[in-house]
């Protein structure tokens, strides 16, 4: 009597496994991986994952957004920005071109200390106020 499996089937062409067509390929096994998942792995593929069939979870519509800053935020970086040469100082006025720097709208939060000439597809109210009161100017794009 053979003492383990090995053994046992030493000799034999198909070791236990029927004919020798039985374990040949992924077809004997119907298909790789999630193959018949949905037909005739259905039970299969339930039991491991759960349903995860159809549409779940959240749609993120990143279409129509603007990118913005606040023009408090702009006055704080102008020395980052006039090193980098995304902006330029003509007199006493900082050039500054939104667009250059990745921003759709400019909005009136923050303080602005320094004069400034903003050019950018978009301005709140507030933001053209607080440019103004300092002496520069805000000037739209189309």
């Amino acid at each position: 009597m053979p003492v383990n499996k090995r053994s046992k089937y030493r000799g034999s062409r198909t070791c236990g496994g029927g004919t020798h067509k039985n374990r040949r390929g992924a077809g004997n096994r119907g298909g790789r991986g999630h193959s018949g998942g949905c037909k005739h792995h259905f039970v299969r593929i339930y039991l491991e994952q759960g349903y995860v069939f159809g549409k779940h979870g959240f749609y993120h519509d990143t279409k129509g957004k603007q990118e913005v800053i606040d023009v408090g935020d702009i006055d704080q970086i102008v020395p980052v920005l006039l090193k980098q040469g995304k902006a330029t100082q003509e007199g006493g006025v900082v050039v500054i071109d939104a667009t250059k720097i990745g921003i759709d709208k400019v909005l009136g939060g923050g303080q602005v200390t320094q004069k400034m000439s903003i050019t950018a597809k978009a301005f709140s109210s507030q933001a053209v106020e607080k440019i103004e009161a300092k002496g520069g100017q805000a000037v739209t794009t189309a």
